[in-house]
């Protein structure tokens, strides 16, 4: 019989929630897997020895019905313009549960007037889950994901471009944290309460990449040259139109679109890279480059052939053939909540502060 507590998974099928699960049954622990239905995640989860629990996360019948028995939970709200909705169903059950300690994903651009909605959601959801006196909470923050470059590998494999709105393609903005690693913070955090409850976590890779760096790492890994083109939000939401990824609504590209600004003002070099992830994680984060060799041994689609670089030229074709995305009419149509003053991360005085950049705090040091 395992000695630790049972730990709940949210999101379980989820790009965060599957290797949290996996990990922590790697470890012994116990693990009830939340997943919204019975597909070949939650059969892998029930290999891998989990206690698969399928139903709605929006219902707080079911999260409650969830926590029993558990003493410890991953909070991780589906990517969707009700998360806040989720996060405070989630909060109460938990309360209700007595739970002991919760590690919640955040983000690195949390605040509280910023213009994405999902990101204030985040912003209150966090807030909200601070407040139990019985439940400890540990807040992992990722920026920008390993994982979103890779949205557009296709195109990068069979036309040999990487296209996406992130700026000049030789300025360094990003440190790109894998699905694995961020997983890796989030598991130590819900291992050690003790050490880590109150804190908060930003996993990064272990450099600052460009783009164009960004580009390379994707040809060294595919065997093939690739060039970075720096593209307009209009045609990226064109080109999530043309090819959706499973998990992303109209209402989640039009916030993607809000964080590519962010991207471009620099927003995700800032305080970057961390050691989270050695530290809290246990090991050194992964290279993007191979992360990107991951992905194309696990997916078989993306080996070159002449038929497929001829269905990525048509996906190319298709794309400037698709109507842009009205981002201002999405929010609009939706009915989302307005903020009275939107501030970019960066323009918040809030937020400069809990995120001061530590070659800042050095330079301060060295002046006294």
């Amino acid at each position: 019989m395992s000695t630790h507590p049972k730990i709940l998974v949210t999101s379980s099928g989820g790009k965060t929630g599957l290797p949290v699960a996996l990990q922590l049954l790697e470890k012994g622990v116990p693990v009830r897997a939340f997943v919204h239905r019975n597909d070949h995640r939650a059969e892998t989860l029930t290999r891998a020895g989990a206690d698969v629990f399928v139903g709605n996360q929006y219902d707080v019948s079911d999260l409650r019905e969830a926590m029993q028995g558990v003493q410890r939970a991953y909070q991780c709200a589906p990517t969707a313009p009700n998360g806040l909705h989720f996060n405070a169903a989630f909060t109460v059950a938990a309360a209700e549960a007595k739970l002991e300690h919760v590690v919640t994903l955040g983000q690195w651009l949390s605040s509280a007037d910023h213009p994405s909605l999902f990101t204030r959601e985040v912003y209150l959801s966090d807030a909200l889950a601070r407040l139990s006196l019985d439940t400890t909470v540990t807040s992992v923050d990722p920026g920008w994901f390993a994982d979103n470059y890779l949205m557009v590998l296709d195109a990068a494999v069979h036309l040999g471009i990487f296209t996406m709105p992130l700026g000049a393609g030789d300025e360094k903005k990003n440190a790109p944290p894998s699905n694995e690693d961020i997983a890796r913070v989030v598991v130590g955090a819900l291992l050690d309460p003790q050490s880590h409850s109150g804190k908060r976590f930003r996993p990064t890779g272990p450099a600052l990449l460009s783009p164009n760096e960004i580009a390379a790492a994707m040809g060294r890994a595919l065997g093939r040259k690739v060039t970075y083109m720096d593209i307009s939000e209009k045609m990226l939401t064109k080109a999530l139109r043309a090819n959706p990824p499973s998990n992303y609504s109209e209402a989640a590209v039009s916030q993607l679109a809000l964080y590519a600004n962010e991207y471009r003002r620099g927003t995700f070099a800032v305080n970057a890279p961390t050691q989270d992830v050695a530290i809290v994680g246990g090991r050194e984060p992964e290279a993007f480059e191979d992360i990107v060799r991951r992905y194309v041994v696990a997916q078989p689609n993306l080996r070159p052939s002449f038929g497929r670089r001829l269905s990525a030229l048509v996906g190319f074709l298709k794309i400037l053939a698709t109507p842009a995305l009205d981002l201002a009419k999405v929010q609009s149509d939706r009915d989302y909540a307005q903020t009275k003053k939107p501030q970019f991360s960066q323009e918040s005085e809030e937020w400069a502060r809990t995120h001061a950049p530590q070659h800042s705090v050095l330079k301060h040091l060295k002046s006294v």
